[in-house]
């Protein structure tokens, strides 16, 4: 029996993208092993968020190819379709794809002729306007199911190279959707994570549907009893998408609410689409409908052109926000967007030193969201053993909590007394 191994680099995106692609070789008849064995395929999922990214792809593709030098490494993603040529110069790479046709990569592969060399599949993303299907039907061993149902990107900030990777929006079918949500619930999963690269836009390619209408349509499935969104911007909060959002028990009430900057002038240099007086609305109409929403985000530090004055402001104003969690990441230039091109690029040693103090905003904040926790009682979905008698497992808010019991909490969600927290973890006792 012939063995592949899928691995992606990145995001959810990629993962789930990766596991439907084992998937369509166990189909037909692969053994699926780990990246790190010995296979006779390999396919690489690439990133290409930045050019750190792009060189683990890199490093990847040289360690598959000295795992097995015959092996065919075909390699897909974000890196393949905006750079199919630098990869088609690496030693070892055989196929180089993008990011569509992945459902046709089986036939790809074994179709492949090494008396032809590299072969170069990738075409213009740019026209495309379909949702490519690429489920998953047999996930398992699992509480949290990651869905995807949207792709592509029209947002065009000025530091991503994303958009040129992935397209313009495509909206997955409503029925596709409802219908793998379902093949989930059968599976035993009891939490859903509605995810794509551009999440926030769902539908709005589309007529007959939008992101609402698809969570109300997820929300009506038997066996699912949690749902939650990768990512979403402040643009969609309003009114009537919180009251929507309280209004559905199964919605859990954590968001990551993408944030990048908290100073006006570094958001409209990014071209991100509004500014801090409309995010500090979306925080406080979702407080208003979920009084214990956690609300996570993203902060880039180093942007160029960044004054001390900038960041103290977007500091600031993080902390007025009081985040559950920030994921700080210091700017990094990615080749073919704009920001990269700026000659006011900030030292590395500056980066790191914003990217610290940051850290330690977000470390405080986190503490202080989890020790108003204390003393509560949550409801908490068990994930894993992890001792004697000691469970791990989420609150909706994203929590994550270590329970007791002398019972197997795996995949139940269960009250639990929350007794004390201690660094990024609460504990208490569970009852069943």
């Amino acid at each position: 029996m012939k063995k592949a191994a899928s691995f992606a680099l990145g995001c959810k995106v990629n993962q789930y993208e990766s596991e439907a692609i084992a998937e369509l070789f166990a189909e037909k008849g692969y053994e699926i092993v780990g990246i790190d064995e010995e296979a006779d395929v390999y396919v690489i999922n690439t990133c290409t968020v930045t050019n750190f990214g792009d060189k683990k792809s890199r490093q990847l593709i040289r360690k598959v190819k000295r795992q097995n030098e015959n092996a065919i490494v075909a390699v897909v993603g974000c890196y393949a379709q905006t750079a199919p040529k630098e990869l088609m110069e690496i030693a070892g790479v055989n196929l180089v794809i993008g990011t569509k046709d992945r459902a046709q990569i089986v036939e790809m592969v074994e179709q492949y002729d090494r008396a032809n060399g590299v072969e170069n599949h990738v075409s213009d993303i740019m026209k495309e306007r379909v949702f490519e299907p690429l489920s998953i039907q047999k996930l398992a061993n699992r509480t949290r199911a990651y869905l995807k149902i949207q792709d592509g990107c029209s947002q065009y900030c000025s530091y991503c190279i994303i958009p040129y990777a992935r397209g313009p929006i495509r909206s997955r079918e409503p029925q596709e959707v409802v219908a793998e949500v379902k093949r989930l619930a059968e599976n035993g999963f009891k939490e859903v994570v509605l995810t794509g690269i551009h999440v926030a836009s769902y539908g709005k390619d589309r007529r007959d549907t939008s992101l609402l209408d698809i969570l109300k349509q997820v929300h009506e499935v038997e066996g699912i009893e949690r749902i939650r969104f990768s990512s979403i911007e402040p643009n969609v909060v309003t009114e009537e998408f919180a009251q929507t959002m309280a209004a559905l028990p199964k919605v859990c009430d954590h968001f990551h609410l993408s944030l990048q900057s908290g100073c006006d002038k570094t958001l409209k240099e990014m071209n991100r689409k509004y500014d801090t007086e409309k995010y500090r609305q979306a925080a406080a109409t979702l407080r208003k409908y979920l009084p214990k929403v956690a609300l996570t985000t993203d902060i880039i530090v180093g942007f160029p052109g960044e004054t001390e004055e900038d960041f103290r402001e977007s500091y600031a104003f993080a902390e007025e926000i009081g985040f559950a969690k920030i994921h700080v990441f210091p700017y990094s230039p990615k080749r073919g967007t704009p920001a990269a091109a700026r000659k006011d690029q900030l030292l590395n040693a500056v980066k790191a030193e914003r990217s610290h103090t940051l850290i330690q905003l977000s470390d405080k904040m986190a503490a202080e969201f989890l020790v108003d926790a204390v003393g509560t009682d949550a409801e908490v979905l068990y994930e894993r053993a992890v001792g004697d008698g000691i469970y791990e497992g989420h609150t909706t808010n994203y929590m994550k909590v270590h329970g007791r019991s002398e019972v197997d909490l795996t995949n139940r969600i269960c009250k639990t007394h929350i007794t004390r927290a201690e660094g990024e973890m609460l504990f208490g006792d569970a009852e069943v």
